[in-house]
């Protein structure tokens, strides 16, 4: 279970589960929103962990199709601390079809 990491402790949340391309669609959403506001709120049955993202943050997006299993990861972080970070251009992402 997490704590909330509004006192400073170490927290973790995970979830797993089958949804469908609309819901999930819905989730990315919401942590772009979320993103975008510097909050956070990520919560299940188990849990919940509050995020606040600030300053220059680090993505990661990779993909992969091996033997028909298609996967898509993107990883989003940062450092609560005051560290010198390198920017790097954006990726070009386009919707097909």
């Amino acid at each position: 279970m997490a704590k909330d990491d509004k006192t400073g402790d170490d927290a973790r949340f995970r979830h797993d589960s089958l949804q469908d391309r609309k819901t999930i669609k819905g989730l990315v959403d919401a942590i772009g929103k979320g993103l975008a506001k510097g909050e956070l709120s990520l919560s299940d049955d188990e849990g919940e962990i509050v995020l606040n993202p600030e300053g220059l943050l680090t993505l990661r997006i990779r993909a992969e199709r091996n033997d028909g299993q298609c996967k898509v990861d993107f990883r989003v972080s940062w450092t609560e601390r005051d560290d010198d970070l390198q920017q790097k251009p954006a990726p070009k992402v386009k919707a097909r079809g």
